[in-house]
């Protein structure tokens, strides 16, 4: 079991997170937000698109710094910046954002050449990343190219957990799982630690545009 990151950031409870990564010792890649958190930045480093977007965001990226305490920065600031993994004959490089950056956006609809480029030197069997929020699988070169969804933000409309499960033997099988969980409680336990009610909305209908 692997975790890609980003655990601080958007939700009420950061430090639960950390503490349960670190019962579990679920080795885990350092995500944008645990960067930002981690060091004190002020900023995560997120593509934000909209003056909205831009205050919930910095308002988000103040409360968590504030709410983690320092031993838990510490952890944050200890995570790897990727993970080798060789299992099966086969080599996975496990990112948050890319191979190249922390918050470099791979989405579903990159263009193959571009992912040829980025794969062609890594000389691995499967590169697995996060930072979209938006599960998917696709083949470049007979390279995996998956990403693993979001377990806390979602944002291919479906409210629930999701995870990637990676089959290494000959069949080389990915398969997204769903978890249920009690996304109302979340909901409103981000309203009442104020945070902004945007990120609330935007978990229950799964990152869905409601427009």
């Amino acid at each position: 079991m692997y975790c890609l990151g980003d655990l601080v950031g958007y939700g009420p409870r950061p430090n639960e997170v950390v503490s349960l990564l670190k019962t579990l010792e679920i080795p885990t890649v350092m995500g944008n937000y645990d960067d930002g958190v981690g060091y004190e930045r002020g900023d995560c480093g997120c593509a934000y698109t909209t003056t909205q977007e831009k205050l919930d965001g910095q308002a988000s990226i103040d409360w968590t710094t504030r709410t983690v305490p320092p031993g838990n920065k510490e952890y944050l600031r200890g995570l790897e910046k990727l993970i080798m993994v060789e299992a099966g004959g086969r080599r996975l490089l496990l990112v948050h954002g890319s191979p190249r950056k922390i918050n470099e956006y791979l989405y579903e609809d990159r263009p193959e050449a571009s992912l040829r480029r980025m794969l062609k030197p890594l000389e691995v069997d499967a590169l697995v990343c996060g930072h979209t929020h938006k599960p998917y699988h696709r083949v470049v070169d007979g390279v995996q190219v998956i990403n693993d969804g979001s377990v806390g933000k979602p944002k291919d409309g479906d409210p629930r957990a999701c995870y990637a499960l990676i089959t290494v033997a000959e069949e080389r099988g990915v398969e997204f799982r769903r978890g249920e969980y009690p996304v109302q409680s979340v909901a409103d336990e981000i309203k009442e630690a104020g945070l902004p009610a945007t990120f609330a909305d935007a978990l229950i209908t799964g990152g869905a545009d409601r427009s």
